[in-house]
């Protein structure tokens, strides 16, 4: 993971071993080499420790030598062991020159006693900013001398009373303290009794005193603070970068391979077995048997979609993350989705049509038979992604999809034919991929033979395809596919779930 994000967020014209030394020295300042083999995990996965889980992620940030590395509850979840092991980690850094900011709650008193210097806030104003420590136990006494039951209330927790707490555990003391005086309204107190103390002035001179010391940030600094581009690196380099990691991963990855591949075959097999040999038997009771071939190979693939569901919506943290952190752009993230699937699904598809198209004793262009089913299961694939990222949970996504693909099969030609349906959904089937998908297997079939059907039509003329031209019908398949890609993107993009 570390060296992944090195190859996106560090500058292409580093070598690859100046990346691969700085992901070592990460290993060993976080206390991660021993477990530089373990997968990461994830909920259905176990995978590292907690606190190895919150070192990898402080070394995914600190991967570009950042000078200021900001980190939100790095102990929350963890013991206090734990807690106190990412603190050390934590602290190490600063030693190399990188100032933390953290934010914390209910530190051990070891890991607060970590913190150089502190600021306590009650609803957004400050009411302590300073050294940690008796420094602040001593100034809130202080102000409880001074202002007594101005600042203490109705039902004060004297700092006498929790003297012991104190001594124990500063850090829980203030928090218990602060939080009583917020829940009884004195916060805003706080916050008058800091703004006149002596603290708060000392603060502002030595903050003064430090702008007058660099009145102008140097060159070098601002150089680094300008912002040229969404990423560090191009489009195609994190493409190639995510291909690298990523996809083979995924292909070494048996549950990602067996979802993929598994339904293609049973189906396909499915239907190789039901209706072998029956391709060319033009009799007049096998038309229904053809044409519902047809119809099963351009339908199973958009059900087969609900498979890439998941490949959209257990990611989108990660995705969110990554994307917040600059390591690459929408359109590679997806790009490197698509190259995943269709990669795979290119010769499986061969293979499987292959197979379907020389046992049934199809007619016709074995080449556009494939290319319709291939492009079939593209569409399905960018619909599944497109539904995925506009769903908030995998729930509604795996409602949304099929509901929406059964809509299709009505209005594809095959149920009820063209011709019949009503004027007012008649518009739905032209916006149908699979209507297109299945013209053209029907023209592919049959337009050489076009026998005679019911009341002397011919089997294309009475579905209501006849004249079309197959190649045409592909084109329009091939025109959702890039319809739903960019449908996909823009969700992708512009639809938000997380707010954090």
């Amino acid at each position: 993971m570390l060296l992944y994000t090195a190859e996106l967020k560090r500058p292409m014209s580093e070598p690859l071993s100046q990346k691969k030394a700085a992901v070592e020295d990460l290993l060993d300042k976080l206390a991660l080499t021993s477990c530089r083999s373990v997968k990461i995990g994830n909920p259905l996965e176990k995978g590292i420790s907690g606190g190895q889980a919150k070192r990898t992620n402080i070394g995914i940030a600190l991967i570009t030598n950042p000078r200021v590395l900001f980190l939100d509850e790095p102990t929350s979840g963890l013991d206090s062991f734990t807690s106190n092991e990412v603190m050390t980690a934590v602290k190490g850094l600063t030693h190399g020159g990188v100032t933390i900011v953290a934010t914390i709650h209910s530190p051990t008193a070891y890991a607060f006693s970590l913190f150089d210097s502190l600021t306590m806030l009650i609803r957004g104003k400050v009411v302590y900013f300073g050294q940690t420590g008796p420094a602040a136990t001593d100034y809130i006494t202080n102000l409880h001398n001074q202002h007594g039951d101005s600042l203490l209330g109705p039902n004060p927790q004297q700092p006498e009373a929790g003297a012991a707490s104190a001594k124990l555990n500063p850090a829980e003391w203030m928090v218990d303290l602060f939080t009583q005086a917020d829940r009884e309204g004195r916060g805003a107190a706080y916050a008058d009794a800091y703004n006149a103390s002596s603290l708060k002035q000392e603060n502002v001179k030595a903050t003064d005193a430090l702008a007058q010391m660099c009145p102008d940030l140097p060159t070098s600094v601002q150089a680094e603070l300008v912002t040229r581009h969404e990423t560090v690196t191009p489009w195609w380099w994190g493409l190639k970068t995510l291909v690298k990691y990523r996809t083979t991963r995924n292909y070494s990855d048996g549950a990602f391979l067996g979802a993929r591949i598994g339904e293609k075959l049973l189906t396909g097999l499915l239907i190789l077995t039901l209706y072998i040999g029956i391709g060319d038997d033009f009799a007049p009771d096998n038309y229904i048997n053809m044409t519902a071939v047809l119809f099963m190979w351009v339908t199973m693939p958009a059900y087969g979609a609900a498979s890439y569901v998941p490949a959209i919506v257990l990611e989108r943290s990660l995705f969110t993350r990554e994307r917040n952190d600059g390591l690459y752009r929408v359109v590679t993230y997806l790009a490197a989705k698509m190259f995943d699937e269709l990669a795979i699904n290119l010769i499986v598809s061969v293979v499987i049509a292959a197979a379907a198209f020389y046992a049934i004793q199809l007619q016709g262009s074995f080449l556009l038979f494939w290319l319709i089913y291939f492009f079939t299961l593209a569409v399905g694939i960018v619909l599944a992604y497109f539904i995925a990222a506009l769903s908030p949970s995998m729930d509604v996504a795996n409602a949304a999809l099929p509901t929406y693909v059964s809509t299709l099969l009505f209005f594809g030609g095959f149920l009820i034919t063209f011709d019949k349906m009503p004027p007012w959904w008649k518009w739905y089937s032209y916006i149908n991929p699979l209507r297109y998908a299945w013209t053209a297997m029907m023209l592919n079939h049959f337009e050489s033979q076009n026998p005679s059907f019911l009341g002397g039509e011919t089997i294309l003329d009475y579905y209501g395809v006849a004249g079309q031209n197959k190649w045409h019908n592909l084109g329009y398949v091939v025109a959702f596919f890039v319809f739903f890609l960019v449908c996909a993107w823009a969700a992708l993009r512009f639809k938000q779930h997380q707010k954090r």
